[in-house]
């Protein structure tokens, strides 16, 4: 499974230059706006969303083809691909706090002007890393099932049922009076990551039921 990652990985690598221009450019339109915890969460997204091009080298080169005559098993390539994922959403998280940080202290928005800016900074990495995983891990089963260029299409669904689920929760919430606090939404977060590993082993669980079906020779 190693040698599959850094498959993605390296072939993933010409790009790295191409996105971190755009993330330079995103900090200059994004963070005097919309502020630095706007800019951290859509660089993890804008990363995580890298795992459709390393489906699309697979495509153009037929690689999946080529893998099941390899010692590597299709439950070997579905985990790879999710491994992938979180290795891209972590770069944008990572990446985004970084450049977000020195942005912010450059447009004065008082990054570092006390602990609890800081850590609010810190918190907003991790939120943009769960928020990543959830958006990325919903377009993992659609890239297996319609391939990568039919799923691109699709691609707006990846961010849209988590959003309407969240949506459809917060609305089930408030018909039986449960009102958000600070206190509650804090506690929300903190079990956002959980969340986000629940959600991926699902996604997990319905792309390799696709892949499993799928005939590649």
């Amino acid at each position: 499974m190693k040698s599959v990652i850094l498959k993605d990985l390296y072939n993933i690598g010409h790009n790295f230059k191409s996105m971190i221009f755009i993330l330079l450019v995103l900090a200059f339109a994004l963070i005097p706006s919309s502020g630095v915890e706007g800019y951290i969460i859509m660089s993890g997204i804008l990363c995580s969303m890298m795992i459709i091009t390393t489906f699309s080298f697979d495509d153009q080169s037929k690689w999946l083809k080529y893998a099941m005559v390899m010692p590597v098993t299709k439950k070997d390539i579905v985990i790879s691909k999710f491994i992938v994922l979180l290795i891209f959403s972590a770069i944008g998280a990572v990446t985004g706090l970084v450049i977000g940080a020195i942005g912010g202290a450059i447009a004065h928005k008082g990054i570092f002007s006390s602990i609890n800016n800081l850590l609010s900074l810190l918190f907003t990495g991790v939120v943009s890393l769960v928020i990543s995983e959830i958006a990325g891990s919903m377009s993992i089963p659609l890239l297996f099932k319609f391939g990568a260029e039919k799923a691109r299409i699709l691609m707006l669904v990846s961010c849209l049922i988590p959003a309407a689920i969240c949506f459809g929760i917060y609305k089930l919430f408030t018909l039986l009076g449960v009102s958000f606090t600070d206190q509650i939404i804090f506690i929300l977060l903190c079990c956002s990551p959980f969340l986000a590993l629940a959600w991926n082993f699902l996604m997990y669980k319905i792309s390799y039921a696709l892949f499993a079906r799928k005939e590649l020779l």
